[in-house]
């Protein structure tokens, strides 16, 4: 009777101390939900832990799915705590949809008053090139290797390898065109001509694009349009990128822009684990030679590429 009766008594005594601990937790949190808040509206951006911020992002390798970098981009612009962005590259380019998606969504940070800043790293070319030109300033080390304004299509014509193996190759279509590009016959004038309209169209919006983020008349950017590649030094003759240096001269100048102090608090770009990055990895530790990139196996063949 005794151990039952002190039982009983001590529920409500663990039930205040449930609700005690519960309110202290949320106090706790809205606590923090209204520094953060003051922080945010506070001149200067607030203090150490919430204080105004330059986000980066990175733009590495081939430009195929960009939904998530598209995705990190809107985030970055809804933040009050960004007050600018840098966006790193090392791409060769890639397929030309995405790599107008990606400039789009630089476009819309500087429409929401978020300054942009490009870091060409290694290489920046073609569609990196593309994507830069979408910002307030472009900074590239003098070896960088960017340019390379063009548009390219590649087409294979099988039709002697099949021939020789013993391949009847079969297109049953409706439209006259619609088996343009079919690699087990030779591509007929009216083809060839059709594809150069597109490449051309494709091509002015490139150089539209450099035109207009670079402030450059657009006979200027057919001067150097050509296709060709050129050293970040060259650029800078050209008036392609606005100075040079690396990434940390790139932050400050993203902290200039927004009215930040030197150095910058920076909110790093998102890491994603990639199993094919990880093998790649470990064969190239290995010696071994690594996988081809995804870009061989496009079904898409125009892309924008060094």
């Amino acid at each position: 009777m005794t151990t039952t009766r002190t039982t009983t008594r001590n529920r409500p005594v663990r039930r205040r101390t449930v609700v005690v601990v519960a309110l202290a937790i949320y106090l706790g949190v809205a606590a923090l939900f209204v520094a953060a808040l003051s922080a945010t509206l506070a001149p200067g951006g607030g203090g150490p832990l919430f204080g105004a911020r330059i986000a980066v992002v990175e733009l590495e390798g081939p430009i195929v799915d960009v939904e998530e970098l598209v995705r990190d981009l809107r985030a970055h612009r809804d933040n009050p705590l960004v007050k600018a962005v840098v966006i790193r590259i090392n791409s060769p380019g890639g397929v030309v949809g995405p790599t107008q998606e990606l400039h789009a969504a630089l476009t819309r940070l500087r429409e929401a008053g978020k300054p942009v800043v490009a870091s060409l790293g290694a290489v920046a070319a073609s569609g990196g090139y593309y994507v830069a030109v979408a910002a307030d300033r472009i900074y590239a080390n003098p070896g960088t290797l960017t340019g390379s304004i063009g548009v390219i299509m590649r087409l294979a014509n099988l039709d002697g390898l099949m021939k020789k193996v013993g391949v009847d190759y079969v297109v049953v279509k409706a439209g006259r065109l619609k088996d343009i590009g079919n690699i087990a016959r030779s591509m007929t004038p009216e083809e060839r001509q059709v594809l150069q309209v597109l490449l051309e169209d494709v091509h002015g919006q490139f150089i539209t694009a450099v035109a207009v983020g670079r402030k450059l008349d657009r006979a200027q950017v057919l001067g150097f349009a050509d296709g060709r590649i050129v050293s970040g030094a060259q650029a800078k003759a050209l008036n392609m990128v606005d100075a040079l240096g690396g990434f940390e001269e790139a932050l400050d100048g993203a902290a200039t822009l927004a009215g930040l102090p030197k150095p910058p608090k920076v909110i790093g770009p998102r890491r994603r684990l990639s199993v094919l990055d990880l093998l790649r990895n470990q064969l190239d530790l290995l010696g071994w030679p690594t996988l081809p990139p995804a870009l061989a196996v496009f079904k898409t063949p125009l892309y924008l590429m060094d």
